[in-house]
């Protein structure tokens, strides 16, 4: 590893598609609020959102705002761009963080603006919001 400072990935060349189950965690997110989805029958949560709670097979959901605080399960850094256009934000760091306050939820996303030598299994992490100029706010972690 490099003492590199983690970057955002060039992530507007991905156009954002959404459906009726992923569209309340991008609107809250255009909002700076992170959530989760949560059975409101069993009270589990599940990410990513389903027709179904795997525990109890409910349709009915509700979606908590979290406190955006979060634990590194695991991570790679991306010190090779994919197409040109990511060339720039080398190196990124895609990771999958552990959310506490919503029990078995693992959001996968970037750790962003620290030294790439610095991030670690089992690191606490904070929310921090990356707007896109197409509107989209991405949910991105520092500490």
């Amino acid at each position: 590893m490099t003492d590199d400072i983690a970057k955002v990935p060039a992530d507007e060349i991905f156009e954002l598609v959404t459906d009726r189950w992923t569209e309340p965690f991008w609107n809250a997110a255009r909002r700076h609020v992170l959530t989760a989805p949560k059975c409101a029958s069993c009270g589990a949560f599940r990410m990513p959102p389903t027709p179904f709670c795997p525990h109890c097979l409910s349709q009915e959901l509700e979606w908590p705002e979290l406190s955006g605080q979060g634990t590194v399960y695991s991570f790679t850094v991306v010190n090779r761009a994919i197409i040109p256009a990511m060339e720039a934000t080398l190196p990124y760091v895609p990771a999958i963080v552990e959310l506490p306050d919503a029990p078995g939820v693992r959001l996968v996303s970037n750790i962003v603006d620290v030294p790439v030598s610095a991030i670690a299994i089992g690191q606490t992490v904070r929310l921090r919001w990356h707007d896109r100029a197409d509107g989209v706010s991405v949910p991105c972690f520092t500490f």
